[in-house]
């Protein structure tokens, strides 16, 4: 939602500035210009990435328009159903987990955390994670080591898309200078033409100028930022996950597995220990 409300507030305030100045807003339609500064850029693209990157760039940019943050309701509703699970094998052995973890979203305990059971790459984090558990004989080290693989990886795999699209928004303003320099070389063979032609010539290479700063600064900078505020959003969410299911492999009581949990969660979404702890007894009366 605020991506699209940043999207007009940059058009609004940049169009409407020039029309309040006097421009006159036909001026800063310019098909050629923005045809050579597009394209080019896709172009350099399509060059510098390969094409397992530019797909994961099509998957990842209609990112840009979820909420990638967590509240703290949701972040209790996570430690609470965690909380709960371990409980249940602490009372009854692993193996009383075992329904939860196969068929999570049949799971009366994990379903007390609807956005965990809806984030696909979360539950199965955390699902894949248990059945290696459950299986015996791995020590709390290795599983963490194990653990730590795969954020790793998830991260690598996510980093170069938004490194692309960084670079490809860092072009923007030299290929806007390109769009210009190209206008100024029609210029030159209109020169004899009049000034009312060559003026007009020269407001549309300017605006080549224009389009590369604005898209660069306005658009794709903002977007690139916004997916790693979003890939940063999605690890600490693994993390926060990590650090709960290792503590209680190292054997910790749930209890103090969800408050080591608790304390790698970001301040601004971090309940409080006794926000949890009624949380917690809310929740269970």
């Amino acid at each position: 939602m605020f991506v699209i409300i940043g999207i007009v507030v940059v058009t609004v305030s940049v169009v409407g500035g020039f029309m309040f100045a006097g421009g006159d807003v036909v001026l800063l339609v310019q098909p050629a210009e923005f045809i050579v500064i597009v394209g080019a850029a896709v172009g350099s693209l399509l060059i510098s990435a390969p094409m397992g990157v530019i797909k994961k760039i099509i998957k990842t940019i209609p990112g840009v328009f979820k909420s990638h943050a967590y509240s703290k309701e949701e972040y209790l509703e996570l430690l609470k159903a965690f909380n709960d699970l371990f409980l249940l094998a602490q009372r009854d052995g692993l193996l009383a987990i075992e329904k939860h973890i196969e068929n999570p979203e049949e799971s009366d305990i994990l379903s007390k955390s609807p956005r965990f059971l809806h984030n696909e790459l979360a539950k199965t984090f955390f699902c894949d994670t248990m059945k290696v558990m459950l299986s015996g004989g791995v020590p709390p080290h290795e599983l963490e080591n194990l653990i730590d693989a795969e954020i790793g990886t998830l991260e690598a795999e996510t980093k170069p898309a938004i490194n692309a699209i960084t670079k490809m928004g860092d072009a923007f303003p030299g290929l806007g200078i390109v769009a210009a320099v190209l206008g100024i070389i029609i210029t030159m063979g209109s020169i004899d033409e009049g000034a009312a032609v060559v003026g007009h010539h020269v407001a549309a290479a300017l605006v080549g100028t224009f389009l590369g700063v604005l898209i660069a600064y306005g658009f794709v900078g903002p977007l690139a930022t916004n997916l790693e505020v979003g890939l940063e959003e999605k690890m600490r969410y693994l993390e926060t996950i990590k650090a709960c299911v290792v503590a209680y492999a190292k054997g910790n009581p749930p209890i103090i597995a969800v408050e080591i949990a608790r304390r790698t969660i970001f301040s601004d979404e971090r309940p409080t220990f006794g926000e949890l702890e009624n949380f917690m007894r809310g929740k269970a009366e």
